[in-house]
């Protein structure tokens, strides 16, 4: 009991504070691992109620990978079932809905046998779920349910309490939005700075300058922009200056009437229109012809456009975000965009990182590309193989986050084949198993031990090929290694030290109870 209240008062503590979303998600580990404590399960979840469906917040004896997935009530039964029922809802190994962990608990890829789950509300609002897993039949069988929905209802509050204060967002409303949206927590520092500027910029009506690489995710952060905006109720209009042909952009842009010019034999709305009263995506826009930038450029200035052939302006109410690959400032120095017009734009810049420079997202990214090609597959579960996350975390994805998507779901297909071809004589609907994706189906390109690697990492790799190790094996000695040295610079500090490795505080004390380290 103290060990809960001082957890609990922690939590409440943060949340009053408006402390940082990484410090905020340590806190509901705790609570989730205190209140969970007494119940004999191995895994167990936090889900909470998202723009695209339930999302953890915290979890249990769950890989990391489950933090990038979406889980919808429409492709889980078994969730479809907790959300429904006011009280404890039991499945026993017979049960034959599908289980959203299904082979994440082990490295077996354990079918789960017991579960349990509790539905949260805020009065008849359903804002979250709680879960129980184990693989033992019979194991939860002895479960205190009053105990259980007690927990359950402690964490309802809670989560009511950080949804007002804008610290998790339970949806209220009823409009729809894209399924692509960005993940709760994000665990590099690079990404959760970013994350912090969506959120004091999609407020406003302030235009955005969105700078990345080729296939960072620029596109998705426009929608969280709009998602996050007083706008979200009006369209986001989504135009490719690349796309289009000179002698159309300005009709595309700004509309015409009919006889404007020739084949102009109706009235067209530009996409300024469209947008009317929403966002308006303006990407590549470093492609745009100079001849037509002053055009844009009084748009922007004086909230009014005038279609072609037309004698009056009509006013608009768009905000724009403008999306770009290139260094738009380069190009005003060469004198091929206007700087007038890039200070129009950029009152807001934004840059994206490459995901070479935020490698702590890589487990969170594959999760959620994991669960989309789970479901276009109709596989019961997919997860990644240690030495395929292994892979994922050493190569330097030139094509950024698009590389890695296509690269699991290429992975994904080749994996589907060959548990199918093991599983030939297998009666019944072969689709519906755990398939992992190994290195192999990864097909990544070898990477080589760059010459600068840290002398110390050096000296533990073998001299001879007799003394290689297996794979897991040399992982986990480095990983006893490294935790234990960044424990000793932390004085033993558990949630310091997590912090400094970008990870879950919970997960952390568990990996190292599994590696001796406690």
């Amino acid at each position: 009991m103290t060990a809960l209240l001082h957890t609990l008062q922690g939590l409440l503590t943060r949340l009053s504070e408006g402390q940082s979303k990484e410090t905020l998600h340590e806190h509901w580990a705790q609570l989730l691992e205190v209140l969970m404590g007494p119940f004999r399960a191995d895994a167990s979840a936090l889900l909470v109620v998202n723009e695209d469906g339930f999302r953890p917040i915290a979890t249990l004896g769950l890989p990391d990978e489950v933090w990038g997935r979406c889980f919808t009530l429409e492709k889980q039964p078994r969730l479809a079932t907790i959300a429904l029922q006011p009280g404890v809802s039991r499945f026993g190994p017979d049960c034959t809905l599908s289980n959203p962990f299904d082979g994440l608990i082990d490295d077996t890829l354990s079918q789960i046998h017991d579960s349990i789950g509790v539905a949260l509300r805020d009065g008849e609002r359903l804002i979250g779920i709680l879960t129980l897993d184990t693989l033992t039949p019979g194991q939860l069988e002895g479960c205190d349910e009053e105990r259980l929905i007690a927990a359950a209802n402690l964490l309802g509050t809670c989560l009511c309490m950080a949804a007002r204060l804008g610290t998790v967002t339970p949806i209220t409303q009823t409009y729809a939005f894209e399924r692509q949206t960005m993940p709760l927590h994000w665990h590099s520092p690079a990404m959760r700075r970013l994350d912090d500027a969506l959120s004091l910029v999609a407020p406003t009506d302030m235009n955005v300058l969105l700078h990345g690489e080729t296939g960072v995710g620029k596109e998705r952060i426009v929608q969280q922009l709009h998602t996050r905006s007083p706008r979200y109720r009006a369209s986001l209009v989504r135009v490719n200056c690349a796309a289009l042909p000179e002698y159309l952009i300005e009709s595309e842009l700004f509309g015409h009437c009919r006889g404007a010019f020739s084949g102009a034999v109706k009235d067209h709305r530009g996409h300024f229109a469209m947008a009317d009263g929403g966002t308006l995506m303006l990407d590549e826009i470093g492609e745009l012809p100079l001849v037509l930038q002053p055009k844009l450029l009084r748009v922007l200035q004086e909230g009014e456009i005038q279609p072609l052939g037309s004698e009056r302006p009509q006013r608009v109410d768009v905000r724009v975000i403008a999306v770009t690959n290139r260094d738009l400032a380069a190009e005003v120095r060469s004198g091929r965009f206007r700087e007038d017009l890039y200070h129009r734009l950029s009152v807001f810049p934004l840059e994206i990182p490459p995901l070479r420079e935020r490698r702590e997202d890589i487990p969170l990214l594959a999760g959620n590309f994991l669960e989309e090609n789970r479901i276009r597959l109709g596989l019961s579960n997919l997860r990644l193989a240690q030495d395929a996350e292994s892979a994922l975390m050493v190569w330097h994805w030139p094509g950024n986050v698009r590389e890695l998507e296509h690269t699991i779901s290429r992975a994904a297909l080749r994996a589907l084949g060959d548990a199918l071809q093991e599983r030939r004589h297998f009666k019944g609907d072969q689709r519906q198993v755990t398939v992992r994706i190994t290195q192999h189906h990864l097909d990544l390109p070898t990477k080589q031990i760059p010459h600068d690697l840290d002398e110390e990492v050096q000296s533990t790799l073998p001299a001879t090929k007799e003394s290689w190790q297996a794979l897991r094996v040399a992982t986990e000695d480095f990983q006893r290694h490294y935790i234990h040295r960044a424990l000793t610079s932390h004085e033993d500090n558990w949630a310091a030290t997590a912090r400094a490795l970008a990870t879950d505080t919970g997960n952390l004390h568990r990996l190292g109870k599994r590696l001796g380290l406690k």
